[in-house]
């Protein structure tokens, strides 16, 4: 059986037929209620009526219509603007009563909604069993298979979100739509920037992480609403419920000021101390660390050493929140304000915070993902605070370039199958496309920083863009087969790991059925090692989830390897 579509109901005025005047009855009126509806009781005049209903009837809150059941109250007791059908109806009978049977055809047969308790065979819908916080309502439904369960499931998940959660929402969205209205008037739009989240279960778009040039103007205008949309995804969630309206001011400030130019650098968006407040009278020092795949358990004990003894932490925005959860409340966070086309802007930023926090004799920790000198511009990192008289300290990381592809069961190398291992960028500088690697069959490459313009990457390796300036150099004798297998993996190490494996010929078209959720990162390999994996692949899930083991509630988790549910799902495109 398919699960259930879900959806949230705008309920204001809409009536409630609820049939019955026992206590779930009176449960279902003050539901009702709650979400703006009127409920009409329909039950004999005779009937015994539970006291807290009878209370609601008194006050006024609910209609009883003193009588049994009859099929044309459906369409005489609704709304006027919907010729007079009721919007729902509720029958509190129990699914063994022959009138909770008749009650349910007649519904369907008009196409009413309608709902029979326990019995999911009777019913077009069920309840959730709600979370409410503000504008955040979250529902957990067992598809009438067992309703104390998901109350109890309901209540797990709440219990591990952070406090004031549903006021960040409500800040959240109204800096949405300032953001809208502010740059559609100032820009001249011709198009509304709004990003269309309807809150819905699709995946994130594959474009979510597109490549963006300095030249193009169009993007840099929504730079904001772009911005918005990547803090949302990313930052961890105790970060996000601790934004005030005084937050979001001086971040649209910093970016109404010039929207195609470069950003003026802000505060941080929590309640730490910035960087000149006082600064503690230990000797000054720069850490550059590489915080691995994903997993916390992953983490070096020196990375972690840095985490809790830092004064000031400057981290990529794809370091998942497990991770960040690590920081001492105490600790004064920037989060850097990475996306598609702002990227040399927000390095530059990151870098000024920096050197400010190591004059003001802080311990700085930089924190990258993966291996802060696999693609993570350690290197310029170093030479920079160098250059101004700071050695740093560098500790290495596990790099997603060979742990990603454990996780997803495929060996990097296999004697007799792959003898290689090439690790390459999928975008150079600037966003200018590197040259291809040529094909070698016992060679096992791997693209970071590729996923955002994977289309023109293998274009490029197959030969399909051979003609074109920005392919490079290829010869047919190195071009890749399109049959090569490859696969995608996305937040490895991490609860909500995802692995899309395929074809060069299909991978694209895949990763834009199933959308993008960065980090990740591609992997091609040799069909003999594709045979192989196969074979390890169930020693890959125990690894990845030994690397999860003992992470309670854990949520989703930029270096270089910037393209890296608790049921880890597996996508085959063929």
């Amino acid at each position: 059986m398919p699960p259930p579509l879900l959806t949230a109901h705008d309920a204001t005025g809409h009536v409630h037929l609820i049939i019955g005047s026992n206590p779930l009855a009176s449960a279902r009126c003050t539901r009702s209620i709650e979400v703006g509806a009127k409920p009409k009781v329909v039950a004999p005049a005779d009937a015994e009526v539970h006291y807290a209903l009878m209370k609601r009837i008194e006050d006024g809150e609910v209609e009883w219509i003193r009588q049994t059941f009859e099929e044309e109250m459906l369409t005489a007791l609704g709304r006027v603007e919907v010729d007079n059908v009721v919007d729902a109806v509720f029958v509190t009978l129990g699914g063994k009563k022959a009138s909770s049977t008749h009650i349910s055809t007649v519904c369907r047969r008009r196409r009413i909604p309608v709902n029979v308790v326990d019995a999911p065979n009777l019913s077009t819908f069920t309840l959730l069993s709600t979370h409410s916080d503000g504008p955040l309502q979250i529902g957990i439904t067992t598809s009438g298979k067992g309703c104390k369960l998901a109350a109890r499931i309901r209540r797990e998940v709440a219990s591990t979100l952070p406090p004031n959660l549903g006021a960040a929402v409500e800040r959240l969205g109204t800096m949405r739509r300032r953001i809208w209205e502010e740059d559609h008037r100032a820009l001249e739009l011709e198009d509304p920037i709004l990003d269309g989240d309807d809150d819905d279960g699709t995946p994130q778009k594959s474009t979510f992480n597109q490549l963006v040039s300095d030249a193009d103007l169009s993007a840099a205008k929504t730079r904001r609403i772009r911005w918005l949309s990547q803090i949302c995804e990313y930052w961890p969630l105790r970060r996000l419920a601790s934004i005030t309206d005084e937050d979001i001011d001086k971040v649209l400030q910093s970016y109404t000021n010039n929207p195609v130019g470069p950003m003026n650098p802000t505060p941080s968006l929590n309640s730490s101390p910035p960087p000149h407040n006082n600064p503690p009278a230990q000797k000054p020092q720069i850490i550059l660390a590489g915080s691995g795949p994903g997993s916390p358990h992953l983490l070096t004990l020196a990375t972690h050493r840095a985490i809790l003894t830092a004064t000031i932490i400057l981290t990529d925005k794809l370091v998942p929140s497990p991770i960040l959860d690590l920081i001492p409340r105490r600790t004064a966070v920037h989060i850097a304000r990475k996306f598609p086309g702002n990227a040399e802007a927000a390095q530059t930023e990151l870098l000024t915070l920096g050197l400010d926090a190591l004059k003001a004799g802080h311990t700085v920790l930089r924190l990258k993902q993966g291996d802060p000198y696999i693609y993570g511009r350690g290197g310029e990192e170093f030479a920079f605070f160098r250059d101004h008289g700071y050695d740093p300290v560098v500790l290495p990381g596990v790099t997603s370039a060979l742990s990603a592809p454990l996780f997803a069961a495929i060996p990097a190398t296999h004697r007799a199958v792959a003898d290689q291992v090439l690790i390459c960028t999928g975008t150079g500088r600037h966003g200018i496309p590197p040259h291809p690697p040529p094909y070698v069959r016992s060679q096992t490459v791997v693209f970071l920083m590729a996923l955002h313009r994977l289309a023109a990457l293998v274009h490029a390796l197959t030969g399909a863009a051979a003609s074109s300036p920005s392919a490079g150099p290829s010869t047919p004798a190195s071009h890749w087969p399109p049959a090569t297998p490859c696969a995608v993996v996305e937040r490895a190490s991490c609860p909500d790991q995802r692995v899309i494996r395929s074809t060069l010929g299909d991978v694209v078209a895949a990763v834009e059925e199933e959308g993008s959720r960065p980090p990740g990162l591609l992997v091609g390999c040799g069909e003999g090692l594709e045979e192989e994996s196969e074979g390890a692949e169930h020693a890959g899930e125990e690894a990845a989830d030994a690397a999860a083991e003992g992470e309670e509630a854990e949520e989703e988790g930029e270096d270089g390897e910037e393209e890296g549910d608790e049921d880890k799902r597996e996508h085959e495109a063929r």
